[in-house]
């Protein structure tokens, strides 16, 4: 890359945020929208019932548990709406927005962000948007509402950051938030109240119709403690483009909230422009600038890293916005290198709002964390003839095959359970960060970030710190309608192109825990922390202040490790290896997994000695603390 010197960077970043301002200030009203959304005809409003009765009856893994948990039946639901459509006429049919609420409300009825109805065109990748963003912090003895961010430009008497938001067009604000998560999916209590304020002042207007109303009168206590009102129109406008999706293969890994993610790309478009602007530095080549004490990343959408300093000492920082990537063995490249330039001394692994993504990318980071063997999560179709018919037809299926068939004369609800993440690959690095980590999750952790939530607490690699009471709880792979017709042809296929580019997503195979909650559905429970935090005022108005500090408390209670190979040398047939070692006590070597020798260490330099080493690839020396393993290290081996 070339770089952008200290001089140039600022006017750089000016001139490449730009545009984002601009794009912000073309937004359309609401009302102007929708005087021309919408010109679906009959036909196609079957069509995409009954492609919805397809993946509902056929596909989705979930349908039996979300009927028993929340009484609903979306199956029966879509029967009525067909039924309705067949008694209308072109004259006489509903509104289009008529339509869409109610396929989108069959859909929430689950309370699924992996199944969701996609909006057509006009209202697909459009966000209806309010020029500031609402959050809960609950320090005191009653939830408060404040509002953290404005967006560029705009300004109202007494409105800034910090102002406390008292009613939402005449509601008292917690109300609203209430009626706001009876709206909004989500598979938790928590989870829904997370939505139910996100939603306040962005919607993505491809899972959602736009919001009823075309203004809100928002009541607030500015910072001098004086009671205001303003009144703000909703805008709509294109958001930023998704990141670019897997390609083959790696399509069929994805476990993600599409909602959750426009959302966040939303939120960098309106309060975080710097980051559109690092991204196109980096596609044009360039090393984009970051600000005071951040590691620049190479994925500036993905990845925020910068050393924190708290009451309990220095430590590192490192925001991983989305595993949305193209490629997981990149991913995890680049989280190494920006683990390896911050401190050892202690990480904090920050995953909040982080919608999902790549499967695999999630899992794969896991085993740099700690020296315990990875057990991927496993997967289950749920048994119906379709999902057989799809097994029977496509060879990357068959693992799922024999127990699809053998549950069709058992009666089993579901298939055998196996990874997507193949064992070998997520143990094949190994560690490469000894120091204690901290994972801090929310209610908008969903799918993939779920999963690498329940992978952290399942395989002991660090305490979870969470600012709400569950994780999303997005257990599942997800399939769109459009890539079972790409991927998964088969004969006399029920599946059928979407008119207008409207798009349907299914949770096609659940996932398990392993470890002590082995067994155990992600879907609908999530992941509990093992410590909670509520969130302060402090934390939403000076940089989550407090919430490091607790995280830094943590991180500092637990030891250091160090177990580094400084040199492997063959030698006489014996390999001779230079350890360098921190709060271990012994160590044991084996070469090409078979064990060699073990050996009691002190802190500090060690030389040992393995013989039988002619002929090995691979070295792999575990450290142990008072018999417990703590420490991992894999090398490959150079010359015979």
């Amino acid at each position: 890359m070339n770089a952008v010197g200290p001089d140039t960077a600022p006017e750089y970043l000016k001139r490449t945020a730009e545009p984002v301002r601009e794009h912000l200030s073309a937004a359309t009203q609401l009302q102007t929208f929708l005087a021309g959304a919408g010109d679906l005809t009959r036909d196609q409003r079957l069509l995409l019932v009954d492609q919805a009765l397809v993946l509902m009856e056929g596909n989705y893994v979930h349908l039996p548990l979300k009927i028993a948990m929340h009484a609903v039946n979306p199956v029966q639901r879509l029967r009525l709406i067909r039924r309705e459509l067949e008694q209308q006429t072109p004259e006489t049919m509903d509104p289009e927005w008529v339509f869409h609420a109610q396929m989108a409300q069959v859909f929430h009825s689950v309370r699924d962000l992996h199944t969701n109805y996609r909006l057509p065109e006009p209202f697909s990748r459009k966000i209806a948007f309010l020029p500031f963003r609402v959050e809960e912090c609950t320090d005191g003895p009653k939830p408060r509402f404040l509002v953290t961010r404005v967006t560029q430009g705009f300004s109202a008497p007494g409105f800034a950051p910090g102002v406390e938001i008292t009613h939402w067009s005449g509601i008292p604000i917690e109300q609203a938030v209430e009626l706001n998560a009876a709206r909004f999916a989500g598979s938790n209590a928590a989870a829904r109240r997370s939505r139910g304020v996100q939603s306040l002042t962005v919607r993505s207007l491809s899972a959602h119709l736009p919001p009823f109303e075309e203004w809100v009168t928002v009541s607030y206590t500015d910072t001098a403690g004086v009671s205001r009102e303003l009144r703000e129109n909703w805008q709509i406008v294109e958001n930023l483009p998704p990141m670019p999706a897997p390609s083959g293969e790696a399509a069929l890994m994805m476990g993600v909230d599409d909602e959750g993610e426009e959302i966040s790309r939303a939120n960098v478009m309106l309060f975080a422009p710097h980051v559109v602007a690092q991204q196109r530095a980096v596609d044009a080549g360039l090393s984009p600038a970051g600000a005071e004490g951040e590691i620049v990343s190479t994925m500036p959408q993905v990845f925020t890293a910068r050393t924190v300093d708290t009451p309990s000492g220095t430590f590192g920082h490192l925001r991983i916005h989305t595993f949305s990537v193209q490629d997981a063995e990149a991913f995890v490249e680049e989280f190494l290198r920006l683990v390896g330039a911050l401190p050892q001394n202690g990480l904090i692994l920050d995953v909040r709002d982080n919608g999902g993504g790549l499967v695999w990318a999630s899992e794969l980071t896991l085993q740099t964390l700690t020296p315990r063997r990875i057990a991927p999560e496993p997967f289950q179709f749920i048994n119906t003839p379709l999902n057989l018919r799809l097994c029977r037809n496509n060879a990357s299926l068959r693992p799922w095959l024999a127990s699809l068939e053998q549950a069709v004369e058992l009666g089993a609800a579901f298939s055998a359970a196996v990874p997507l993440t193949p064992e070998e690959p997520a143990n094949a690095i190994g560690q490469r960060y000894f120091g204690p980590v901290v994972l801090i999750t929310n209610a908008r952790c969903y799918s993939a970030t779920d999963m690498f939530a329940a992978g952290f607490q399942d395989h002991r690699i660090g305490t979870v710190l969470g600012t709400d009471d569950n994780t999303g709880a997005g257990g599942a792979n997800v399939w769109a309608h459009n890539d079972i017709i790409q991927f998964f042809p088969i004969p006399d296929t029920p599946y059928r192109p979407l008119p207008n580019g409207a798009g349907m997503r299914v949770a096609i195979r659940r996932s398990l825990r392993v470890g002590e909650r082995a067994g155990t559905p992600l879907e609908d429970l999530g992941v509990v922390p093992d410590v909670r935090h509520r969130m302060t005022r402090r934390d939403l108005l000076q940089g989550n202040v407090d919430l490091l500090a607790r995280a830094g408390e943590i991180l500092k209670a637990q030891p250091v490790r160090e177990l580094t190979v400084t040199d492997a040398t063959r030698a006489d047939g014996s390999l001779r290896l230079k350890l360098r070692t921190a709060n271990v006590d012994r160590v044991d070597v084996y070469l090409d997994r078979r064990p060699r020798t073990s050996v009691d260490v002190p802190d500090g330099q060690v030389e040992i000695t393995v013989p039988g080493a002619t002929g090995a690839g691979s070295v792999r020396v575990d450290g142990f603390a008072d018999g417990e393993l703590v420490a991992g290290r894999t090398e490959r081996l150079q010359g015979p």
